[in-house]
C-alpha cells in the first residue's frame, strides 16, 4: 500500500517545480471554462503500476477532475490499450498533464522489469528484491512499483536494519566486532545483516550469528559452497552483478534472496501518451 501522505507531499513538491506561477500557455490559451475529455494510452506492452499516484496529480491540480482507471496496478498491457480516461476542466488536464505521466511511466517501466525477473524464477522460494539505489524523493513510489511487478523490497531506508557492509568493518575492525556492537544496541527484534566478500568472511559472520549474510559480487560456484557452509543457519542473499541471465542459476543453488538495483536505477520508462479525444 502506498503511504497517502507522502505521495501528496511528492507531487506538491512536483507541482512546484514544474509549475511555480502557473501554467502560462494554458492559461493564456485555453478558456477558463473550458472542458475536454482526455485519454492515457499504452504505447508499448508492459505492465502497469501508480494509477492512483496519476490521479492523485491530477486532483491535486483540479479537485473537480474526474480520473477513470480502465486498468489496475500490476494489469499487462499490450501497445494501444487504453488505461484511464480524465474529464473536466481543459486547463486542469493540460496542467497535470507532465507530472501524471512522468510518474506512472517511470513506475510502469520498473514494474515492467520486476516482472521480467520475477517470471525468471518462478518455482523456486528464491525472491528478488529491490536496493535503496532509488531516485531521491520518490522511493516509496518506485520500491511500490517493485512489488506490483512481483519482486519484493528490501529495507526501505538506513533505520529498518542494521546493514554492516565493507567499509563499517574497516572502520570498526573486523566483523565479529562490529556484529557484536551492533547487538548491544539495537533492539531484540531488530535483524542484523553484514556484507562478505569470501568465504572465510562467511564462517566468522555465522560464527557470530549474523541474522542475514550479503554475498558480495560472488561467481556462482563460490556461492554454492556459501550454502554448504551456512547450512540454513543464516539467509543468504546475493548481490553484486546481477542480471537476469542469471538470476536461475543462483536460485537454483539455495540462494534464499536475491538483491537487485537495476530494478529502479537501470530502468525504462513505459511509454504512455495523453492524448485529448474530445
Amino acid at each position: 500500500m502506498l503511504n497517502q501522505l507522502i505521495v501528496e507531499e511528492i507531487i506538491r513538491h512536483a507541482l512546484k517545480e514544474d509549475m511555480n506561477y502557473g501554467d502560462v500557455t494554458s492559461d493564456t490559451l485555453i478558456p477558463l471554462e473550458a472542458m475536454a475529455m482526455a485519454r492515457m494510452t499504452a504505447k508499448e506492452d508492459g505492465v502497469i503500476a501508480g494509477l492512483a499516484v496519476a490521479e492523485m496529480a491530477f486532483k491535486t491540480v483540479d479537485s473537480t477532475l474526474s480520473f477513470v482507471a480502465l486498468k489496475k496496478d500490476g494489469d499487462t498491457v499490450k501497445k494501444g490499450d487504453h488505461i484511464a480516461e480524465i474529464k473536466g476542466s481543459t486547463r486542469g488536464i493540460l496542467k497535470a498533464e507532465r507530472l501524471a505521466l512522468n510518474l506512472i511511466q517511470r513506475m510502469s517501466g520498473i514494474a515492467t522489469l520486476s516482472k521480467a525477473y520475477a517470471d525468471e524464477i518462478e518455482g523456486y522460494p528464491t525472491r528478488v528484491v529491490d536496493t535503496r539505489k532509488t531516485t531521491p524523493g520518490l522511493r516509496v513510489l518506485e520500491k511500490y512499483a517493485v512489488k506490483v511487478g512481483g519482486c519484493h523490497n528490501h529495507r526501505f531506508n538506513l533505520s529498518d536494519a542494521v546493514m554492516i557492509k565493507d567499509n563499517h568493518i574497516k572502520a570498526v575492525g573486523s566483523i565479529t566486532k562490529a556484529i557484536e556492537m551492533a547487538r548491544q544496541s539495537i533492539s531484540h527484534t531488530m535483524k542484523i545483516e553484514v556484507e562478505v566478500e569470501s568465504l572465510a568472511q562467511l564462517q566468522e559472520a555465522l560464527e557470530v550469528k549474523a541474522d542475514i549474510i550479503m554475498l558480495d559480487n560472488m561467481d556462482t560456484d563460490t556461492m554454492r559452497d556459501a550454502v554448504k557452509i551456512t547450512g540454513g543457519r543464516a539467509i543468504l542473499e546475493a548481490s553484486g552483478n546481477i542480471t537476469k541471465e542469471r538470476l536461475r542459476e543462483i536460485a537454483a543453488i539455495g540462494i534464499d534472496v536475491i538483491s537487485v538495483g537495476a530494478l529502479t536505477h537501470s530502468i525504462k520508462s513505459l511509454d504512455i501518451s495523453l492524448n485529448i479525444i474530445k
